[in-house]
């Protein structure tokens, strides 16, 4: 990934928790001299390991079953950023559109697991994780144990030790605090959750 250092985000806890807000990541594998991309939710275990699961039919596990080579790569908030916003752009107009976005990189070495016991145990996390939205969160142990059973028979999980972590937080740290309360300004007025997002990131700069 091209990393500016303007750009550049080493904070781990950062990083863990951009993960675990946006937990959709899409895991990139080398097999047999082709890219694949898959896209999966992971769940972020004691802030070194990804934890994940595919189907059966997914080929990915039988052609992959132990790499050292893997990308996951999770998109935290992203916005498109007009030239409009910027103060400056009124008083010569030498400003050019761009986009905002925070993104990390997890590099590591991915394991297949056939264990029903840690596939159990992976489900039950990545559930409680996700539910927490919900008034009454629904757990694994709602549904029939023969029907689980039967689900987890189809599917195998995915297990990354984290490697190397690269994050990239592009919010506009080359710009003048009048672009920023600018950028800040605009992008509180949509009604776009990345746009609120991004605004609060931007904001800490202007801080």
């Amino acid at each position: 990934m091209y990393q500016p250092p303007l750009f550049k985000e080493e904070r781990e806890d950062v990083l863990h928790d951009l993960i675990r807000s946006h937990s959709f990541g899409t895991l990139v594998t080398l097999e047999n001299g082709e890219i694949n991309a898959n896209h999966l939710p992971f769940f972020l275990r004691d802030n070194n390991t990804l934890c994940a699961h595919i189907s059966k039919g997914n080929p990915l596990w039988k052609t992959i079953k132990e790499t050292d080579n893997i990308l996951v790569i999770f998109q935290g908030p992203h916005h498109y950023i007009s030239p409009n916003w910027y103060p400056s752009k009124q008083e010569h107009h030498k400003e050019v559109p761009t986009w905002n976005y925070f993104v990390v990189h997890a590099y590591g070495n991915l394991k297949i697991i056939e264990d029903p016991d840690w596939i159990r145990h992976h489900l039950d996390e990545l559930t409680d994780q996700n539910e927490k939205i919900e008034d009454v969160p629904w757990k694994v142990s709602d549904a029939p144990e023969k029907f689980v059973a039967q689900q987890i028979n189809g599917i195998v999980g995915i297990e990354i030790e984290i490697t190397k972590l690269e994050g990239k937080c592009k919010a506009g740290q080359n710009k003048k605090q009048p672009e920023l309360c600018g950028m800040v300004n605009a992008l509180e007025k949509l009604d776009s959750t990345d746009a609120q997002k991004m605004s609060k990131i931007i904001n800490n700069l202007v801080k």
